[in-house]
């Protein structure tokens, strides 16, 4: 049951922010590191994949695909965090956070988060 009402609550979160990045990509850009280009291609592959392997995760002839499809997005996503802790947790007016908050993101929330999808890939 747990496992059930957790893997609900994750694909409803992926499926969320991936909507967010078209509703408010201004919030996404500044995460973006600089040498990357394309931040505008990268906002909405972002948000595609969210919402893609959000959606994997509701079907269980898919939830595999979509759980691996997940991680590789986490992974994708780790220069977008050790750039934030590079310019200590503030990305613009709008987005600054303590420069701890930008760690915890790193380490151990992206772990956790791997792992939490990786329990539906198995």
């Amino acid at each position: 049951m747990i496992k059930k009402i957790s893997l609900i609550i994750m694909a409803v979160f992926y499926l969320v922010s991936g909507i967010n990045h078209f509703l408010h990509p201004q919030n996404y850009y500044p995460l973006i590191p600089p040498y990357l280009p394309f931040h505008e291609f990268i906002n909405m592959a972002s948000g595609t994949g969210e919402i893609f392997f959000g959606s994997l995760l509701l079907f269980p002839f898919t939830r595999k695909a979509g759980a691996y499809g997940i991680i590789a997005l986490l992974i994708l996503f780790i220069p977008a965090h050790i750039y934030m802790i590079q310019k200590g947790g503030c990305m613009s007016i709008q987005l600054c956070v303590p420069a701890w908050v930008a760690w915890v993101r790193l380490f151990p929330l992206q772990f956790i988060l791997i792992a939490w999808a990786r329990w539906y890939g198995k």
